[in-house]
């Protein structure tokens, strides 16, 4: 399976100048899976009643673009669903069906939790004999949330993570990769953005042995995943039959 992530440099609240630089960015290139980052249509915004999508604008087009390029596509939005805000993360399939997860770990250090709803689902997405688990950003730092239950091969974390703590950002996706036997895809936006944040290129495909196996190509990221090769590495080091058993309580 082929993925490419896009570590966008996300315009500051302009949803439709952010469809027109994605759409170019992606123009030319093909994948099974496009990704974007974390509110990739207005940059981490905590004012969401201004912005939040509460028409499908955001899934109008993405669906739009996965018929378009016959593939799949990812990525964070602010939603208003039911008189609630949310930090949702939609993949949506190339023939228009779509799932959804709501960021679970809200971020308090920046008052989202006063703003936006905190998911109550785990989601994991199967697409091309893949299983994928959602994540957005600060679920990185929760590993329980994240432990492989032998339901899933393949993490997308979608982020907004400022420079001042990348290191925690790529060493929180390494582990999760060699805890879980899996491979990480860490997608994180670049550039600064409204709140005067700067975001320095730190987007990764980590596979299970922690090794990187993505390359790039200025803001654009693009791995190959091969599930024979993590089912094979799996079986040499079946590490995830030792895993303590555990049960995750207020989760659907």
């Amino acid at each position: 399976m082929k993925i490419i992530g896009l570590s966008q440099n996300i315009i500051w609240k302009e949803k439709q100048e952010n469809f027109l630089l994605i759409e170019e960015k992606f123009k030319d290139l093909e994948a099974d899976l496009f990704l974007l980052p974390e509110m990739f249509t207005t940059g981490f915004y905590m004012k969401a009643q201004e912005v939040a999508d509460e028409e499908g604008l955001a899934l109008t087009w993405m669906k739009n673009f996965a018929k378009s390029k016959n593939a799949a596509i990812g990525g964070s939005v602010s939603v208003k669903d039911n008189g609630k805000f949310y930090n949702r993360f939609y993949y949506v399939k190339p023939n228009g069906t779509y799932h959804q997860y709501d960021k679970r770990h809200l971020f308090s250090y920046t008052g989202e939790d006063k703003v936006y709803t905190a998911g109550t689902e785990r989601v994991v997405v199967e697409y091309l004999g893949f299983r994928f688990l959602l994540q957005v950003c600060f679920d990185a730092r929760f590993p329980v949330f994240a432990r492989n239950r032998k339901d899933y091969d393949v993490v997308l974390n979608v982020a907004n993570w400022p420079e001042t703590r990348v290191l925690a950002w790529e060493t929180l996706n390494r582990a999760r990769a060699i805890e879980n036997q899996a491979y990480v895809f860490a997608l994180n936006r670049t550039g600064e953005d409204g709140n005067n944040l700067k975001y320095q290129e730190s987007s990764h495909c980590f596979f299970a042995d922690g090794t990187d196996v993505s390359t790039k190509n200025g803001d654009l990221i693009f791995a190959e995943l091969d599930l024979q090769k993590l089912e094979a590495f799996r079986k040499e080091f079946p590490f995830l039959n030792d895993a303590d058993e555990f049960n995750l309580y207020g989760l659907k």
